[in-house]
C-alpha cells in the first residue's frame, strides 16, 4: 500500500504544474488583463474630464494620461514588467520577487538619502559620480534584508537623479504565498478561508444527503423495477436532471422565497444579518431557514447519476449465477438483496465518492451567484470578470488539489467494498 500512495503522490507533482502553467499562461497572454482595465479606466476618466472641460474625446489619448514612468510602476506593481517564464517561477517561490519599493531622487549636488523603511528602521542609500548606488544601515552597514537599487531614469528636466531602491524575497506557493489580490487588496488565502468554509458547509450536507437518498431510492426502484412506483420516480429524477442547479435555484427563489407566490425562505444569502446575536438554538435554525433552497440546487443534478447508477447496479448484480445459485439453495430475498449483492452494486458508487466532493466544493459557481452565497464558487466567478489573477490563480491551485486528493479517495473507497481490489 505505501508503494501505490508514493507512486500516486509522485504522479500528482506533474498533473499540478502542467495544469497551473496551462492556466497560468492563459491568463497571462489573455486579452483585457488588469493592466488594460487600469488604463482604460484612466482614459475613460481622461475623457470625461476632457467633454466636462468643454473638449472633445478625440482631445484625450492613451499616451496623455499615462506617462512612461508611470506604465512602468503598474507593471511592476501587476509583475508585467519580466517575461512569462520568469512570473510563473515567482508564482512558484523559485525566483526571488519584489514585494516592496520606494522612489529616491538625488538633487544635483546631493550624493546620500537616508529612507525609511518601516518599524523605525532606515537605510542609507549612495551614489558615486559614475550614478552607482549602494544601501547601507544607519549604522554604515551592510543591511540584513536583501534591498536592491537601480536607476530608473539618468537625469531629469531639472537635472535630478531618480532611482528607486527596493526588496525582494523567495515568497510563492511552495512557500505558502498565493499572492495579493488585486480587488480586495488582501492575501488570497485571507480571501478564501471564509469563503472556502462556505462552500464546504453546503458540499458536506449536499454530498450526505445525495447519498443518503439517492441509494436506498436506487435499490427500492430495482427491487420494484417496471413498477408505477419506478416508473413516476423515474420521470421526476430525470425531470430534476434536466433542470440546471442554479436554473432551478432561481425557480425556487421566485416561488418560495416571496417572489411571485409563498414568502416562505429568504430570499439569498447565507445567514441572516443578525445572525451573531442570536442564542445557538436561533442560529441553528436561521441557518437551516438559508441552507434548504440552496442544497437542493446543489445536490439536484447528482440525484439522478446516483439513483440510476444504483439501480442499474443492482438490477444487473441481481441476474448473475451466484444470485440464482443462492436462490437455489432457498436464501430468502432479504438475505439475497442486502447481503450478497448490495457490497458489489455499490461498487460503481463508491469510484464516485471522490469526484462527488470534489464537484460539490468546488462546483457551485452559479449556485452561489444565484442566492447571493459568498461562497468559494462566488468568488472564482467575480474573480474571473474581474481578471483577479491572485484569485483565480488561487482557486485553480486548491480544485487541482481537491481533485488529486479525491482520486486517492475514490480508490480508498473502491478498495473497502471490492475485495479483489488491491493496492500494488
Amino acid at each position: 500500500m505505501g508503494t501505490y500512495f508514493i507512486r500516486r503522490g509522485l504522479l500528482m507533482i506533474p498533473t499540478f504544474f502542467g495544469a497551473t502553467i496551462l492556466v497560468f499562461v492563459i491568463l497571462q497572454l489573455a486579452p483585457g488583463g488588469p493592466l488594460e482595465q487600469v488604463i482604460r479606466q484612466m482614459q475613460a476618466g481622461g475623457q470625461e474630464a476632457g467633454e466636462a472641460g468643454g473638449g472633445g474625446s478625440g482631445d484625450v489619448a492613451g499616451g496623455d494620461i499615462m506617462t512612461k514612468d508611470q506604465l512602468d510602476k503598474l507593471k511592476r506593481f501587476y509583475g508585467f514588467d519580466k517575461p512569462i517564464i520568469v512570473r510563473y517561477l515567482m508564482w512558484l517561490g523559485v525566483w526571488s520577487r519584489e514585494i516592496e519599493h520606494r522612489d529616491v531622487e538625488f538633487e544635483p549636488g546631493v550624493y546620500e538619502m537616508r529612507s525609511s523603511v518601516g518599524r523605525g528602521n532606515y537605510i542609507v542609500i549612495k551614489r558615486t559620480d559614475q550614478e552607482k548606488y549602494s544601501i547601507f544601515n544607519d549604522d554604515g552597514k551592510t543591511p540584513n534584508i536583501e534591498w536592491h537599487a537601480h536607476q530608473l531614469d539618468t537625469k531629469e528636466e531639472s537635472d535630478n537623479i531618480r532611482a528607486t531602491y527596493y526588496k525582494t524575497e523567495f515568497s510563492g506557493i511552495l512557500t505558502g504565498n498565493l499572492g495579493k489580490s488585486y480587488s480586495y487588496v488582501q492575501p488570497v488565502t485571507d480571501v478564501m478561508k471564509p469563503r472556502f468554509k462556505v462552500s464546504v458547509f453546503f458540499g458536506i450536507i449536499g454530498f450526505l444527503l445525495s447519498y443518503s437518498v439517492c441509494i436506498p431510492l436506487g435499490i427500492s426502484k430495482a427491487l420494484r423495477h417496471g413498477s408505477p412506483y419506478d416508473f413516476f420516480s423515474s420521470a421526476l429524477v430525470f425531470m430534476g436532471y434536466s433542470i440546471p442547479g442554479w436554473a432551478l435555484g432561481a425557480v425556487l427563489l421566485m416561488a418560495l422565497g416571496g417572489g411571485s407566490f409563498w414568502d416562505i425562505f429568504p430570499l439569498g444569502g447565507f445567514r441572516s444579518e443578525n445572525w451573531d446575536m442570536l442564542p445557538l438554538w436561533g442560529k441553528i435554525i436561521d441557518q437551516a431557514h438559508h441552507a434548504v433552497l440552496p442544497i437542493i440546487a446543489y445536490s439536484i443534478a447528482s440525484f439522478a447519476t446516483l439513483t440510476v447508477l444504483m439501480k442499474n447496479s443492482l438490477l444487473e448484480n441481481l441476474s448473475q449465477d451466484y444470485v440464482r445459485t443462492a436462490f437455489a439453495k432457498g436464501i430468502s430475498e432479504k438475505r439475497v438483496v442486502w447481503l450478497h449483492t448490495l457490497r458489489n452494486s455499490v461498487i460503481p458508487i463508491a469510484s464516485m465518492i471522490g469526484y462527488a466532493v470534489m464537484i460539490l466544493i468546488a462546483g457551485s459557481y452559479f449556485v452561489e451567484v444565484v442566492f447571493n452565497i459568498d461562497g468559494f464558487g462566488k468568488m472564482s466567478y467575480q474573480a474571473v470578470l474581474d481578471r483577479d489573477y491572485p484569485i483565480v490563480m488561487g482557486f485553480l491551485v486548491v480544485v487541482v488539489l481537491l481533485r488529486l486528493v479525491a482520486n486517492i479517495l475514490s480508490d480508498l473507497a473502491l478498495a473497502m467494498v471490492d475485495p479483489r481490489i488491491r493496492f500494488r
